[in-house]
């Protein structure tokens, strides 16, 4: 068994101070600086994807002062950009560095054929996730050209009690990662969302006795979702691959049935590539 036109005249002043990046004597301490770039780019999400010097601060937590005192260094390195009406974005260098990360890079590229397989074969939304701590990360998401629209993103970040792959995830992970999601209540995507403890413990124990997992209109009111985990030679479960079609299209059988086999399929394509 298997183990997310012009810039103001105050923001103008600031870039300026920014781009000409600290001095010396300003520059605090190797962690205090690093930590506190990580809070800037942590500022950024799907819906922030644009921000001004004071959005920065704001989301953020730090002073202005200190903001656009850092952000020379972040641009020049190319870890955030500037667009034409003088805002900030995520740069290109960072998704550069981001594409090297092994869990998603090779299990992506491993995974690909086949999801790209189930995806003609059911012109269905087929999705790969991976977890971390109690969050799961979609690495791929492909959309069949009638597919129920999803609220999932490449690089999206979703509590994994809410999603069938995140399910999955949550069901063989670790028990102080499972008490640690538990402990929480989830948010209320929909009036179906799992948030009671007991009855999410109940469904976890469900999934590894069965093997797959099922969110009915869990995340969205139109959606559901079947997912199975993806193994790694060592019989660890690495990933999970979901099918999400409209509620009501097909049972959760069939999909599951689908699933499994993309799933085994990605588990033998990451055994040869290590062999």
């Amino acid at each position: 068994m298997p183990r997310t036109s012009h810039r103001p005249a105050t923001d103008a002043a600031s870039a300026a101070a920014a781009e000409a990046g600290p001095t010396p004597a300003a520059r605090p301490g190797t962690g205090p600086v690093i930590g506190r770039a990580l809070q800037i780019l942590g500022a950024f999400s799907a819906q922030h994807a644009r921000l001004s010097l004071s959005d920065l601060a704001r989301r953020s937590g730090l002073p202005v002062s200190t903001v656009h005192r850092m952000l020379g260094e972040l641009l020049a390195w190319g870890a955030l950009e500037r667009d034409p009406q003088g805002g900030y974005r995520i740069g290109l260098r960072l998704w550069e560095v981001g594409s090297l990360a092994p869990r998603g890079q090779g299990l992506r590229q491993s995974a690909l054929p086949h999801l790209e397989d189930l995806c003609q074969s059911t012109r269905e939304n087929v999705q790969l996730a991976v977890r971390e701590d109690t969050e799961i990360v979609f690495l791929e998401c492909l959309g069949g050209s009638n597919a129920v629209p999803t609220v999932t993103r490449v690089g999206g970040r979703l509590d994994s009690t809410a999603t069938s792959a995140g399910l999955v995830l949550l069901a063989y992970a670790p028990a102080h990662v499972q008490d640690a999601a538990l402990s929480v209540v989830p948010p209320a995507h929909t009036p179906f969302t799992l948030r009671d403890p007991l009855r999410l413990r109940r469904v976890l124990a469900q999934v590894r006795a069965c093997g797959y997992a099922v969110s009915d209109r869990q995340l969205s009111l139109d959606t559901l979702s079947v997912a199975t985990p993806v193994l790694s030679p060592a019989g660890e479960v690495l990933a999970a691959v979901s099918l999400v079609v409209r509620h009501g299209s097909m049972s959760t059988g069939a999909l599951a049935d689908l699933v499994r086999s993309t799933s085994h399929a990605v588990s033998r394509a990451l055994h040869t590539s290590t062999s």
